[in-house]
């Protein structure tokens, strides 16, 4: 029992949290592995729920455990990663790691540019421009929510793809490749629709990189990519 040890200045909380990481550590819980009920982790180690509760809420802000409401504690995968630097493929990305790659649409539509908009692709407020909004999935994890605008000048057949197929990254690169990119990366608060999209609740920090392309010095895309900070990361490594 937790209570009883006799490293006494080691909070309750980080002994349980200690605790868990150790099994993992020996193999004896896995990936996907579900963990006792915070009621018998309590009744386990000797400590409150409330010590139970912390320490797995503190594991799952580091990726460590995934909890998913009314079903329990997992074990976490491996967090993905991509590369900043680069446009990259996330069909590829997910496939490279041996994971299937799927996307569902949940918009593809031309929209009027907002003031915001029609600055970023030097348009007229109001002007048409092409939306796509796009759920990637590792495996049957929703890990991205792609929320991409297009010039009809750079894409004018945008509207007639099917991105369940292909993504919009393949299909934008046939056409030309970017010759200049922008990358700004943010911790947002997920919005109601983000949350539905991605099977997410309200506490689930996230990260957003916005990108901008262009292609011969003229906006193409702007683009928002939005991933659950507990299943997704971004990095990048280059020689100096």
């Amino acid at each position: 029992m937790i209570a009883n040890h006799k490293d006494k200045a080691v909070p309750l909380y980080d002994q349980v949290k200690r605790y868990i990481t150790e099994r993992m550590e020996r193999g004896e819980w896995s990936s996907g592995t579900r963990l006792p009920t915070e009621q018998e982790l309590v009744a386990e180690l000797g400590v409150s729920r409330m010590t139970v509760h912390r320490a797995l809420r503190e594991l799952s802000a580091q990726g460590m455990l995934r909890r998913v409401q009314g079903v329990g504690t997992f074990i976490s995968s491996p967090v993905p990663s991509t590369e900043l630097l680069e446009i990259r493929d996330i069909a590829e990305d997910i496939q490279s790691r041996g994971h299937r790659h799927h996307a569902k649409v949940a918009k593809l539509e031309a929209v009027r540019a907002s003031l915001d908009m029609a600055t970023t692709f030097d348009l007229r407020p109001g002007a048409k421009i092409f939306r796509s909004l796009i759920v990637h999935y590792e495996d049957d994890m929703a890990i991205q929510l792609e929320d991409r605008y297009v010039t009809p000048s750079f894409a004018p057949d945008y509207l007639e793809q099917d991105f369940s197929t292909q993504t919009t990254t393949h299909y934008l690169r046939a056409i030309r490749p970017a010759t200049e990119l922008e990358h700004l990366v943010f911790a947002v608060t997920p919005d109601a629709e983000t949350q539905g999209l991605l099977d997410i609740d309200a506490r689930e920090p996230c990260l957003l990189v916005i990108r901008r392309t262009w292609t011969d010095s003229a906006p193409a895309t702007k683009t928002l990519l939005t991933c659950p900070g507990s299943r997704f990361s971004l990095g990048s490594r280059r020689k100096l």
